[in-house]
């Protein structure tokens, strides 16, 4: 797949722009604060209903005005020789629910729209899923499935709007316990609630991480040239609290059993405390490189090309390395490079364009035209004071 055509109204830097692109790779250059991440960022934003660089959709909308409006035409090709253009458009609408038209047609819910465009992006923010805390990481796992399998979203806001009640349950049951006048009654729904649909996440992250596995150690190996071997696991607090080994062919029904089982005995200390102390909020990526923990011992290094190798297996995974039909492939996605080549040494530098130039659609941004390798020479857009020209 690609996309063929962006129109933003209101997004970012942008009161409106209009820009075709075309299969291949294509390079946006200008200076820094110009606006060139904010186009790939929208792009970004029509495949996961999410940014790379904040967690507010706020921030999406510019200055002064009420909503933002991305428009993505994405070309796939479902069947040989037979591409087909769709056009989606987001609202974004701080405050409220965001909206999606599909070719035009009446508005439905933003995570109708999923699964249309798939996207991979490389961003120097990259580095804290190797350096930063599990949160990072646990989205990483959530936005790859959310591409992988659209209906999970509703899952993930569906855990979240649980873990929101549960937990000021908590914290007024806890406060009325140490009155002596607690009804628990209410928060054994809760729990219920909280274990059917966390498990859902935790098993299908656990087989996400189980695919990624083999493909994470081989990306790293090619972008670092064999310097140690890079494992992913799924460490989950439910595991923690159990004291077993979870694993990636465990059913729903069991995790939920165990969730339960869990909470129950854990839940003094958590009235105690006025928190969930476990379920897959609590969870994490682990990241090892050469049998020690990455984040603290890997060098700058080594920590990019952890990153990239994280960012490449998802690349492999969502084009072709799934065997389960829920998760077959629909199209190979759109790879986006934000200003990546400034922070990476010479050898790395080659070797990450080496490995995504086949790509069917690359969009790279770059502050000179001389940080873009020459392996990804192609089309080139300039973009400057919020203006976007095409280079003939």
């Amino acid at each position: 797949m690609y996309v063929a055509h962006l129109n933003l109204t209101d997004f970012r830097s942008y009161a409106q722009v209009d820009l075709a692109l075309d299969p291949g790779i294509t390079a946006l250059v200008g200076p820094n604060g110009q606006g060139k991440t904010n186009l790939v960022e929208a792009i970004g934003y029509a495949a996961t209903l999410g940014s790379h660089r904040v967690p507010s959709d706020a921030a999406m909308v510019r200055a002064g005005t009420n909503r933002a409006v991305v428009r993505a035409r994405v070309v796939r090709e479902l069947e040989p020789g037979k591409p087909r253009a769709t056009l989606v458009e987001i609202e974004v609408t701080p405050g409220k629910a965001n909206r999606a038209r599909i070719n035009g047609a009446n508005p439905v819910r933003a995570r109708d729209a999923l699964g249309i465009l798939r996207t991979v992006l490389f961003a120097p923010e990259d580095l804290a899923l190797v350096k930063g805390d599990p949160d990072g990481r646990r989205r990483f796992l959530d936005d790859l499935l959310v591409q992988l399998t659209p209906r999970i979203a509703s899952v993930t806001q569906d855990y979240d709007r649980v873990l929101r009640q549960r937990s000021a349950l908590l914290k007024s049951a806890g406060a009325a316990r140490r009155g002596g006048g607690a009804d628990l009654r209410t928060l054994d729904v809760w729990d219920a609630k909280l274990a059917q649909v966390g498990a859902r996440i935790v098993v299908e992250r656990r087989r996400l991480v189980e695919t990624l596995r083999p493909h994470v150690e081989q990306a790293y190996e090619q972008v670092s040239s064999g310097q140690g071997a890079a494992v992913v696991s799924y460490k989950a607090s439910l595991d923690a609290a159990l004291e077993v080994e979870g694993g990636a062919d465990d059913p729903v029904d069991l995790v939920e059993a165990q969730l339960l089982e869990a909470m129950g005995r854990l839940r003094g200390k958590e009235l105690d405390r006025g928190v969930c102390l476990v379920g897959p909020h609590r969870d994490d990526l682990v990241l090892t490189l050469g049998g020690l923990p990455a984040k603290g011992y890997a060098s700058h290094g080594e920590s990019w090309s952890f990153a990239l190798a994280l960012r490449l297996a998802s690349y492999t995974v969502l084009t072709d390395g799934v065997d389960a039909a829920d998760w077959g492939p629909d199209g190979e996605p759109v790879l986006i490079l934000d200003d990546v080549f400034a922070e990476l040494d010479a050898r790395r530098r080659e070797r990450l364009a080496e490995l995504v130039a086949p790509a069917r659609q690359v969009l790279i941004t770059a502050a000179v035209a001389g940080d873009v390798p020459e392996p990804l020479t192609g089309a080139r857009v300039d973009v400057m004071g919020g203006e976007v020209a095409r280079v003939l």
